[in-house]
């Protein structure tokens, strides 16, 4: 089902890994799939864009920006927007769990990413948009 051509941004400092990434989620009809490796220049371009996000995925290391400070300035953005924060490191359980309850990251992937898995999740948090737009 095409999800009206919504944006969904992957940043990540490691570019091959990004590509990787949007390769796969290319594959759902409908998405504008961008990459970053910078997280300014992805709040710069979330700013002008902002109703057409539906996800950003972000790693937790990057450079100026952590993943959680980007997603945090994400919602602070637009609410609505779900945010996948995903990484390769050991990291606090605790505090991932309040900021899911907080809603500042509405999922988390471990690396190395399994595609399917991806996709999965990612479908879901779309769906998760659907049914939000739905009830109001």
């Amino acid at each position: 089902m095409p999800h009206d051509n919504k944006i969904i941004s992957i940043v990540d400092k490691e570019l091959e890994n990004g590509q990787s990434l949007q390769n796969a989620l290319s594959t759902i009809e409908g998405i504008n799939v961008l990459k970053f490796t910078n997280p300014v220049e992805a709040l710069e371009h979330l700013k002008t864009n902002k109703k057409n996000y539906a996800v950003m995925i972000s790693d937790l290391r990057m450079p100026v920006i952590n993943g959680v400070q980007l997603l945090k300035t994400v919602k602070d953005v637009n609410p609505s927007i779900r945010t996948i924060l995903m990484t390769g490191y050991e990291t606090n359980n605790n505090l991932l769990e309040e900021y899911n309850k907080n809603e500042i990251i509405n999922s988390f992937l471990r690396k190395p990413i399994k595609l399917d898995k991806l996709l999965s999740e990612v479908n879901r948090q779309i769906w998760s948009i659907k049914i939000l737009e739905n009830k109001k």
